[in-house]
């Protein structure tokens, strides 16, 4: 009777181990097929328009053209993705694009000032928005949904204040200044404005100790404050970055440009946004990051060029982007709650597997 037990018990342990490898196979298929999801679809959405469309779709002038005017979505995207990180919410960035691409024009224009001191000036002003930002939400405790709807208001009204309601025209601007936007040896500027700052982000957020602090801060204000981090200091920082990346967005939308118009900046809004979240499905699924932002505005940017070669209205973009930006929040919120139940899956495995040891 005794051996008879102690095989069943070890056939009963066997039978649980199998059950547990096969869940671990089934959990890392998913884990990478998660990971990776957004590169195969931007593979797979090259190919099928290129296929389509094979004598326009790879073309370097269709090319440079998307890389070039969706850069500034990029910028906008990666400077939404600083505050998310920290789940803060920044939703000034497209009136402060509109303000920073009337500003870098009017200076020129209408004040008659060298483009880089009018950049200097916007740049600084791009300071002082991501610290009214930060002051709003941190020192006052204002929920920064309404912090910075309010503040990007105030910035609309002051574009359209500066520019008299009316199109500021660039009609004599600096050769060094239009030319920001050019395309050298092949390789458009813009996207390699972009490349830099999404470097510059990667390395900080995935390298240094500070990215590792506004994750953290993202994940449990309270425990990140158990632990020294300084949130306060952390989540203005992060607007003030995200000002900052606005700004130079809108100083390379004026050279794209060459006109400062108030009203151009929000329409930029919802594809950075929806780019942010549903890069946060990908590469590091249920948080924001730099990788997944960007393959998530090339994955748009490149379907939405298909689309229009193939025919489409232009108002399509906008039925584009509002059904991507639900299905980038659906997606966003399984991917944490599946990183969740994956970490707590793993955690019972273990202490099952300490309860089995002899």
């Amino acid at each position: 009777m005794g051996e008879r037990a102690a095989a069943t018990d070890r056939g009963g342990r066997a039978g649980a181990q199998t059950g547990r490898a096969d869940a671990g196979a089934r959990g890392r298929l998913t884990e990478v097929a998660s990971t990776y999801g957004l590169a195969v679809v931007f593979v797979l959405v090259m190919i099928v328009f290129g296929l389509l469309r094979p004598d326009s779709f790879f073309r370097a002038m269709n090319i440079n053209t998307v890389l070039v005017g969706q850069s500034v979505t990029a910028l906008l995207a990666l400077a939404e993705m600083v505050p998310l990180a920290t789940r803060q919410f920044d939703l000034s960035v497209g009136f402060h694009l509109g303000m920073a691409q009337v500003l870098i024009i009017g200076l020129q224009v209408q004040n008659g000032l060298p483009w880089p001191v009018a950049a200097a000036i916007v740049l600084a002003v791009a300071v002082l928005v991501g610290f009214a930002n930060g002051l709003l939400v941190t020192r006052f405790g204002i929920d920064s949904f309404i912090a910075t709807m309010g503040v990007g208001t105030l910035l609309y009204g002051i574009s359209n204040w500066y520019s008299g309601g009316a199109q500021i025209t660039g009609s004599d601007l600096p050769a060094s200044f239009t030319g920001l936007s050019n395309v050298v040896w092949h390789i458009p500027l813009p996207a390699l404005y972009v490349a830099l700052a999404a470097v510059g982000l990667w390395v900080v957020t995935e390298r240094l100790p500070v990215g590792r602090s506004l994750y953290v801060i993202g994940a449990s204000p309270r425990a990140a404050a158990l632990l020294g981090i300084r949130t306060t200091r952390y989540v203005t920082g992060a607007f003030i970055t995200s000002g900052v990346l606005s700004g130079i967005a809108g100083i390379l939308l004026g050279s794209i440009l060459e006109t400062g118009t108030p009203s151009v900046g929000p329409e930029y809004l919802l594809p950075a946004f929806a780019s942010t979240l549903l890069g946060a499905t990908s590469i590091h699924p249920g948080r924001v990051n730099v990788v997944g932002t960007l393959l998530a505005v090339l994955i748009l940017a490149f379907s939405f060029s298909g689309v229009q070669q193939l025919g489409a209205a232009f108002y399509v973009q906008y039925f584009f982007n509002g059904g991507i930006l639900i299905v980038a929040v659906g997606l966003s919120v399984y991917a944490a709650a599946r990183r969740r139940a994956v970490a707590a899956t793993g955690a019972a495995g273990d202490a099952a597997a300490a309860g089995d040891a002899p």
